[in-house]
């Protein structure tokens, strides 16, 4: 096959912020995003996984503890909550034993699924979209096309990032309904979401998804397989998950402003994640001559 013509200097866009062509990122981004929405083997299991953890379990659950309140592991739950602090009992809403152990359930416990959703699609789809297109061999056309390598690691950024906060976004409007549903009677009316659930997921959740998919790119740009790639993805997404349980029960304790602190921290990580990491994506690694770790 016909090497493609590497474009003239003049057709390669400055490294500088200002210069970056933003119709590039997006056509970079779109490509892959239409092939994920063609692939069933991909939206499927991901459309499965958030039925999982903001559907079923937080249904089976909430269900559980409003409607069978009488069960031996639900009253165990209930004797729980009181030994823990007066700020944190302060916090739980409800009128009966059963109504304050399904508030704290949903508000505080299950909050960390809005974290382990979106890293779960995301990396999934980061740590293929570079290493995958040199396996496929269409590394190349995006090796010898006019898009700058910063263009290039933008557009597979937001390939990766939209589909799991997109999927997270939808999860969380259903389960916001479940909770008001089984736990608003108990509590007064509908009260979900929470302030701190807003800030959850519209200030911490963005920040974390770039932050992780920083890393789990560059990984991508580096490992010499897919399969390399999603193994050392899923190590880095495990600290991510505690320190989103971290936050939940920060807020549990009385730390109401946790959360704002968590994600002015995380935005200036994943900056800095974000610029050291397309220092990762090359044209060379695209077309596997220098692949290495």
């Amino acid at each position: 096959m016909t090497a493609l013509a590497t474009p003239s200097p003049a057709l390669v866009p400055k490294t500088r912020w200002r210069d970056l062509s933003w119709k590039r990122v997006w056509i970079v981004a779109r490509s892959d995003l239409r092939q994920l929405i063609e692939d069933k083997g991909f939206w499927m299991p991901m459309v499965f996984l958030g039925s999982i953890f903001f559907i079923l379990i937080p249904t089976v659950l909430l269900l559980t503890i409003t409607k069978i309140g009488d069960v031996h592991v639900v009253a165990q739950m209930s004797q729980t909550l009181k030994v823990l602090p007066a700020a944190a009992q302060h916090q739980i809403q409800g009128r009966s034993p059963e109504g304050k152990t399904a508030y704290a359930l949903a508000v505080f416990l299950l909050a960390p699924v809005a974290i382990v959703v979106p890293l779960t699609i995301s990396t999934a789809i980061g740590a293929s979209t570079i290493v995958g297109e040199r396996e496929r061999g269409t590394g190349e056309f995006l090796a010898h096309s006019p898009a700058h390598e910063r263009e290039i690691y933008l557009g597979k950024l937001i390939a990766s990032l939209v589909p799991g906060y997109a999927t997270t976004l939808a999860g969380f409007g259903i389960y916001s309904i479940i909770v008001n549903l089984f736990v608003g009677p108990e509590v007064g009316g509908w009260f979900f979401p929470t302030p701190a659930w807003w800030v959850l997921m519209l200030w911490v959740v963005p920040p974390f998804l770039a932050l992780t998919l920083s890393i789990v790119l560059r990984l991508s740009a580096r490992v010499k397989s897919t399969a390399a790639a999603q193994q050392a993805a899923g190590l880095v997404t495990l600290p991510m998950i505690g320190i989103a349980y971290s936050q939940s029960t920060g807020a549990l304790f009385g730390a109401q402003f946790a959360g704002f602190y968590l994600g002015i921290l995380a935005w200036i990580v994943a900056a800095i994640g974000l610029a050291r990491g397309m220092k990762a994506v090359s044209r060379s690694r695209l077309l596997g001559v220098n692949d290495g770790v």
